[in-house]
């Protein structure tokens, strides 16, 4: 996933590269960089341009990084509603930068999650089991979105 240029600690470490790369006049590195931490073509033309003097912001940052790794894990349903959770979170400034951090991954968080799930599964009523078809017993355990985000709290921030 950050094959060429690496995974950047900090949204002020992917800036840096991107100045690196503007004051070298290499515009396509630029974009490389971009696209690998999964900020938009339109964005680094903005940078290059001088129209803006960062290539992204933190919230941009993390966003970014959280786009390239549900693209790599091909999150779907459930999953995809844990990653908007945490972008959801990341209005907050820390969380952002959190989230951006080496070592923090998406992966991470959403094991953090199926661990949750797999603990606290109940048994689904066998009412709704015979309504739906099912004649064994079936148990579940999906956090709802309060329970989610403070898992994702806890894995990010380590609160």
């Amino acid at each position: 996933m950050f094959d060429k240029f690496g995974e950047f600690d900090s949204v002020e470490e992917l800036n840096e590269a991107a100045a690196g790369q503007l004051a070298q006049g290499d515009t396509e590195a630029i974009y490389l960089l971009a696209a690998e931490n999964g900020i938009q073509k339109v964005d680094a033309e903005d940078y290059i341009d001088g129209m803006v003097p960062e290539l992204a912001s933190v919230m941009m940052a993390a966003f970014g990084k959280l786009e390239m790794e549900a693209q790599e894990l091909k999150v779907k349903d459930i999953m995809a509603d844990w990653t908007d959770y945490i972008k959801q979170c990341c209005i907050n400034e820390e969380m952002a930068r959190a989230v951006r951090k080496k070592g923090k991954s998406l992966k991470g968080c959403i094991a953090e999650l199926l661990k949750w799930s797999f603990k606290n599964q109940v048994d689904i009523d066998k009412e709704i089991l015979k309504a739906c078809g099912i004649n064994q017993k079936v148990t579940l355990g999906i956090p709802g979105m309060g329970t989610a985000k403070k898992i994702i709290k806890e894995y990010y921030l380590g609160k």
